[in-house]
């Protein structure tokens, strides 16, 4: 065991993997505050990397190694050990080995290692993974999890690292394939074995008292552990990990609670988070794990989130088509801010009259735009008031929808009410909204949530795409908006166009010169088009241009949307009792338990069901 001397001499190795090569100045802030700890520094790429990030890369370290992307972080320390040489790295106290899976500090560095430097140890880390009763990776010989450091960061005193049988692991390193190999292989059995040859390790993050509340605290817990117990880093999968597994070990609250908790009560900037993020994450991760649903008061406004905020200039662009439903339009209009211009798009010159006329007590100012009938709701934003959208800080886009395709009026309606409801319920209700936009400078559109009832359930709870995927990626493409986008992932976008948006978070689209002929005359197809595109398409641009969208909803239709959820919850396992008819029995039900359920709970359930089935068959 080693006592670290007055001035320990460390030797650390990052490992770095982006698919696009690229560093964002999150690893820049983490890198650079690790390296006034480090004399000497050498850096591991996996794959591509970019002539800025070799640029920086070069700056900060002392040796700088690109390699294939083979074998993940284990065996890119497993290079930079053999090829630094062990009689080099025996000169070093201790050798430190961190990667980008997460981010920091929220404290110094230099005050985890002045704790450290007293404790009488052979290696140690920043955090622990629980003992886990099972092991799903079916390489531990014990048949479970043991409890060990988290690979995130190890830290080797030279009493290990001139070991013999530290050498020869690193020597004998097993093929890794893939993250499951290299937590299987390397992170799980690696503090065990070196303990039962006699090494001790120790934590800094000490969550014994966490034991049975969580395996992963960094995960589940992290702002108990920045908080109470000054971790100083975060991990990124925080941001992006799979919600089914998020549902299986917590309510869903832990990532939310850390980013507002960052965000109000220390000094790491989160923007460093939201630069990666939009940029690396799909967007419905984003939405799931940080809970970017609000729910504003509709009769009470709530005090300001930033003191001494300056005026927003607002604006809401309405299109008018259906003169029949505008006295109601216009009774939303009237939720608007004091201040805000009202700027309406009609396609004749007979609607604009009509609308002047109605509007003309109204207690803003009120421009009336006379535009061509094509493209309708679509066009009308992205040409018909292109000239003057710069001329606002904020921005709130409706139309007169009124949903004619559909064998009952009402659930048109219902659609249009969940539209209208929850883009400005009340006066209270959007100066609430409006707050949210001053709170998070890096919101760039706010949406009601997609219909969910009726003949939209079966699309709500498969797919938002329709006919839409390969046009909107397409379109992003061309308008050079590089987010990642699945097929497999439903789309965040403004279904049924309408919502709030920062002109800037939009300027890739208005960057495009569209014209009146780039949208199909009428009669339009219901699905399909590019204005179908365009509406999927919105959030995905807002988050190439480095803003995220949310959802928003009133609190009192959320008493409906909750109601609504609930049901079909409680009811799933009884597809008889959902509204939906139009596929082949039994179909949807499958894809939609196969598509939530945790996967080991979905194999169980189909399990017990067969053998079910195979007792009523008598076999």
């Amino acid at each position: 065991m080693t006592v670290m001397p007055e001035n320990p001499k460390r030797f650390g190795i990052f490992f770095f993997y982006d698919k696009d090569g690229v560093v964002d100045d999150y690893v820049d802030t983490m890198v650079l505050d690790m390296r006034k700890n480090l004399d000497e520094l050498c850096i591991v790429v996996n794959g591509a990397l970019n002539q800025a990030g070799r640029e920086k890369f070069e700056s900060w370290s002392d040796r700088l190694i690109v390699r294939e992307n083979e074998g993940l972080d284990a065996w890119a320390y497993k290079t930079a050990l053999e090829t630094t040489g062990w009689d080099h790295l025996a000169q070093f106290d201790e050798v430190i080995m961190f990667n980008a899976t997460i981010m920091g500090p929220v404290y110094p560095f230099a005050e985890m290692f002045t704790e450290m430097n007293q404790r009488d140890i052979d290696f140690w880390g920043i955090t622990w993974f629980h003992e886990y009763p099972m092991d799903p990776f079916g390489t531990t010989p014990e048949g479970y999890i043991p409890r060990h450091l988290q690979s995130h960061f190890h830290a080797y005193r030279r009493s290990l690292i001139t070991a013999q049988v530290f050498q020869d692991y690193w020597r004998d390193l097993p093929v890794i394939r893939d993250y499951n190999d290299s937590v299987g292989k390397h992170e799980i059995p690696f503090t065990k074995r070196f303990e039962q040859l006699g090494f001790k390790s120790d934590v800094y993050v000490n969550t014994e008292d966490l034991e049975g509340y969580n395996f992963a605290p960094i995960m589940f817990a992290p702002v108990t552990i920045i908080k109470e117990k000054r971790c100083p880093i975060f991990k990124r999968r925080s941001f992006f990990h799979d919600y089914r597994d998020v549902l299986v070990q917590s309510v869903g609250q832990d990532t939310r609670d850390l980013y507002e908790y960052l965000r109000d009560h220390t000094d790491y900037d989160v923007n460093l988070i939201w630069n990666n993020a939009l940029r690396t994450m799909n967007l419905m991760n984003l939405v799931n794990n940080l809970k970017l649903t609000y729910v504003f008061p509709t009769r009470a406004v709530n005090p300001p989130s930033v003191k001494n905020a300056p005026d927003l200039k607002i604006a809401m662009v309405l299109h008018v088509y259906y003169l029949d439903i505008l006295p109601k339009l216009l009774a939303y209009v009237s939720t608007m801010p004091a201040g805000s211009d009202i700027v309406i798009t009609v396609g004749s010159e007979e609607k604009a009259a009509k609308v002047r006329e109605a509007t003309q007590d109204l207690p803003y100012n009120v421009i009336i735009r006379l535009i061509e009938n094509r493209g309708r709701d679509v066009s009308a934003l992205l040409v018909g008031v292109k000239d003057i959208i710069n001329d606002y800080d904020l921005v709130c886009f409706a139309h007169d929808k009124k949903v004619t395709q559909l064998d009952q009026g009402s659930v048109g309606d219902g659609f249009a009410l969940k539209c209208f409801e929850n883009m400005f319920a009340t006066k209270e209700y959007v100066a609430n909204l409006v707050d949210k936009f001053r709170q998070e400078p890096r919101l760039g559109m706010m949406f009601p949530a997609p219909p969910n009832h009726a003949d939209y359930f079966a699309p709500y709870i498969y797919t938002s795409w329709g006919l839409n995927y390969n046009n909107t990626a397409t379109l992003l493409n061309d308008l050079g908006c590089h987010v990642p986008l699945s097929k497999n992932v439903e789309p965040i976008a403004p279904l049924g166009t309408m919502f709030w948006f920062r002109p800037a978070a939009l300027a890739p689209l208005y960057d495009r010169d569209w014209q009146w002929e780039d949208f199909p005359p009428e009669p339009n197809n219901t699905d399909g088009t590019i204005l179908h595109a365009i509406e999927r398409a919105y959030a995905y641009v807002a988050q190439s241009a480095g803003y995220f969208s949310a959802h928003c909803f009133s609190d009192e239709f959320s008493r409906i949307e909750l109601t609504n959820l609930a049901y079909y919850v409680k009811n799933m396992n009884h597809a008889d009792r959902l509204p939906f008819t139009v596929f082949g029995k039994g179909k949807l039900y499958v894809r939609v338990l196969r598509k939530i359920l945790p996967r080991q709970t979905y194999v169980d359930i189909r399990r017990k069901y067969r053998e079910r089935m195979d007792r009523k068959r008598g076999l």
